[in-house]
């Protein structure tokens, strides 16, 4: 695992236990070398952003009981995969983040400023 820093370089702060979330699924959007998909930015789910991930083909929203998933839904925190966010972002579709909880390796698939762009905890 790299270190849990945030974006901003302090601590990485929890994202979300309710559900519970991130690779690891110990609430953090910490990430590591066995994370190929970056899942280190920890998104704030709205309706309009589950429907736009559903469409694109990363579907957050639907339960998928053999693996213990009830389900993203809209309101709740989410550790969402790095690439994902960028697509999001160049897809006019971005959701709001929590930037203390989004892990430092973010910063290599995107810049700080489109990280505070979106940012609800500045």
């Amino acid at each position: 695992m790299f270190e849990p820093i945030n974006a901003l370089g302090g601590p990485l702060e929890p994202c979300s236990t309710k559900p519970l979330t991130g690779f690891y699924r110990d609430g953090s959007c910490q990430t590591g070398k066995d994370n190929p998909g970056v899942h280190a930015v920890c998104i704030y789910a709205t309706k309009e952003f589950l429907e736009y991930s559903k469409a694109v083909g990363n579907d957050l929203s639907t339960p998928l009981p053999q693996y213990n998933f009830a389900g993203v839904k809209p309101g709740q925190s989410w550790c969402l995969s790095g690439p994902r966010f960028v697509q999001a972002v160049k897809d006019g579709h971005a959701p709001g983040i929590f930037i203390h909880s989004t892990h430092q390796a973010m910063l290599q698939l995107i810049d700080l400023e489109t990280l505070k762009k979106h940012a609800l905890d500045l």
